[in-house]
């Protein structure tokens, strides 16, 4: 082997070095999972259950959380509920051993509805205007490029709950207040910025020479950029579009401020579910993990997008 072969060899790592890194990365993984793994043991456990002390590692699976979850009970007396007809379905019967009787569903259903619409919503909008923003950026001269971008980019140094009281009295004024169109838009200005830088990163890897050779075959800028740019920028608008939908989907702060009723998402509703004896944990545990269940898939989908993404693994010259 050459001398310059042998510079650039890559030596193999031992099979001890692979067992020490396979055991870190096992261990990294499994204490990472412990808080998930937990929820959703509280979301099966009964209301004493989960507050007993010492907390129970073994006890009985019960679906009341989840029951609780998706449903309002009233109390009865014992002499009411033995005049009822048998009941139906597993959670009529839960509700029945506590003494109570489902009255009617629960907010939380419309709550987990306002966050799919908002924030698969203002994710779309982000990213579709970070996408044509970054592209000009990265395409053409713009005057004081790098001051705008700065300044695009400053937009997120601020902490939320700094610009929230403005915004309250601006919504306030303008009718947005509760709407989910405020949220929306409220969560994609907030997210563009991201979007913007990630996304010019991915478009300057892009060649221009197949921009320019696609000008010379007849296509217009506009169809360059349709079906040269956007198929190499996949990549990358996968993984921007994974960041802004996970702050969208678990932003707290303007969601707490700025929605009460119609247009409220579910991260300020959970905390508040109430049972008899106070907090009803197993329910509050039921909602966090149904609540995580929509960005858990929606990262699975695009996983290779986001490992190859995050490495800025675009198409290189």
């Amino acid at each position: 082997m050459s001398a310059a072969n042998s510079a650039h060899s890559v030596v193999e790592p031992s099979l001890s070095n692979k067992r020490i890194a396979g055991t870190i990365v096992v261990l990294y993984a499994l204490i990472t999972l412990i808080p998930l793994v937990w929820i959703f043991l509280t979301s099966i456990k009964s209301p004493p259950d989960s507050i007993s002390y010492p907390p129970k590692i073994v006890f009985t699976p019960s679906l009341e959380g989840y029951c609780n979850l998706f449903t309002t009970r009233t109390r009865q007396t014992p002499d009411y509920i033995a005049s009822l007809p048998a009941p139906v379905g597993t959670c009529d019967e839960v509700t029945r051993k506590r003494n109570m009787v489902i009255a009617g569903p629960s907010n939380f259903v419309p709550r987990f509805v306002n966050s799919l619409v908002i924030a698969f919503g203002s994710t779309f909008l982000a990213v579709f205007l970070g996408t044509l923003a970054a592209y000009g950026f990265s395409r053409f001269k713009v005057p004081l490029a790098d001051d705008l971008l700065f300044f695009i980019l400053s937009t997120r140094m601020m902490p939320p709950i700094a610009v929230a009281i403005p915004i309250y009295l601006m919504y306030r004024e303008l009718g947005l207040s509760d709407t989910a169109l405020g949220m929306i838009l409220l969560y994609t200005a907030v997210n563009v910025s991201l979007a913007v830088w990630l996304l010019k990163g991915f478009i300057d890897e892009i060649p221009r020479e197949y921009e320019e050779a696609a000008m010379i075959d007849g296509y217009t800028r506009l169809q360059a950029f349709r079906k040269v740019v956007l198929p190499q920028a996949t990549t990358g608008i996968a993984a921007t579009a994974i960041f802004c939908l996970i702050f969208a989907w678990n932003e707290y702060a303007f969601a707490a401020l700025l929605t009460s009723g119609d247009a409220q998402t579910a991260p300020p509703f959970i905390p508040t579910i109430i049972g008899e004896g106070g907090q009803d944990w197993p329910a509050v545990a039921a909602g966090t993990t149904i609540f995580l269940i929509p960005i858990l898939v929606f990262t699975i989908l695009l996983r290779k997008q986001l490992l190859r993404g995050i490495t800025f693994g675009a198409v290189r010259k």
